[in-house]
């Protein structure tokens, strides 16, 4: 996994994009795929002791295993009031934008505070939420084509988060949500309670459990503050440098980033 790892790292840190076909039979499961994250997250320190963490979650629905990935700290951006979130430094190969709802952990989670935890009660664990918008991209060459195990251990095609207020965190009808992405001018692509399971907290408790044993050692903690994101309501591929993206969640907010 070695090589793969120092490959990956030099190719989130402006290096070429790698070809999939030199790497596709490396990888045999997922816990493959998420010990080349952690060795990447390792390498190049998105996760130092006692500071917050960034994550995304995810899945098609609520049937099928979630997917989880640890996302780079300088990729990760606050929106200030009213100002556009500016990505202009970052190096782009096949950007895209999803809408999404991110949550914050309220505080220290230890892998005991797991035992006996139900999934209907992980949200107790969270004290905010916030409107937000993943900027997806890829370090293979074939980007969406690429194989699946491949773009997971590629921290499944992370790019940058641009996040917005936070508000106190409470349970909502999310499928009376609307929602709207844009880009520029153009007429807003719009959906209501399009998110894959129903609710972004219902896949609090995965992410709970495999962050903690990912990446926090025995002893460690998850730090409060740490965030996730959880999974596209609206989805905008073949994004350009200079782009103008903005997403609106009715009742929760808005956020406008640049690419």
């Amino acid at each position: 996994m070695g090589g793969l790892i120092d490959q990956l790292a030099r190719a989130w840190q402006g290096g070429p994009a790698l070809p999939s076909a030199d790497w596709q039979d490396l990888l045999r499961s997922p816990q493959d795929a998420y010990a080349v994250q952690a060795g990447l997250a390792e390498r190049l320190g998105w996760q130092p002791s006692g500071q917050p963490q960034f994550w995304k979650s995810g899945g098609p629905d609520r049937h099928s295993p979630l997917s989880h990935a640890p996302l780079a700290p300088s990729g990760v951006r606050q929106a200030a009031p009213n100002q556009p979130v500016h990505f202009g430094d970052l190096k782009w190969r096949h950007p895209g934008a999803e809408a999404e709802i991110a949550l914050r952990l309220a505080r220290d989670l230890r892998r005991e505070d797991l035992t006996g935890l139900r999934r209907e009660a992980a949200a107790a664990w969270i004290d905010a939420m916030a409107v937000a918008i993943e900027l997806v991209d890829s370090r293979w060459q074939e980007a969406g084509a690429a194989p699946a195990l491949l773009r997971q251990a590629d921290c499944l095609s992370h790019g940058g988060l641009a996040l917005g207020a936070w508000h106190p965190y409470r349970p909502l009808d999310w499928s009376t949500q609307k929602c709207e992405l844009q880009i520029h001018e153009a007429a807003p692509l719009r959906a209501c309670g399009s998110h894959s399971l129903g609710d972004p907290a219902w896949g609090l408790l995965d992410w709970l459990q495999h962050a903690c044993h990912q990446a926090c050692p025995e002893g460690q903690v998850l730090p409060a503050g740490s965030v996730v994101t959880t999974g596209a309501w609206l989805v905008q591929a073949g994004l350009q440098a200079g782009d103008r993206v903005s997403a609106r969640f009715e009742g929760l907010g808005q956020i406008e980033l640049r690419l």
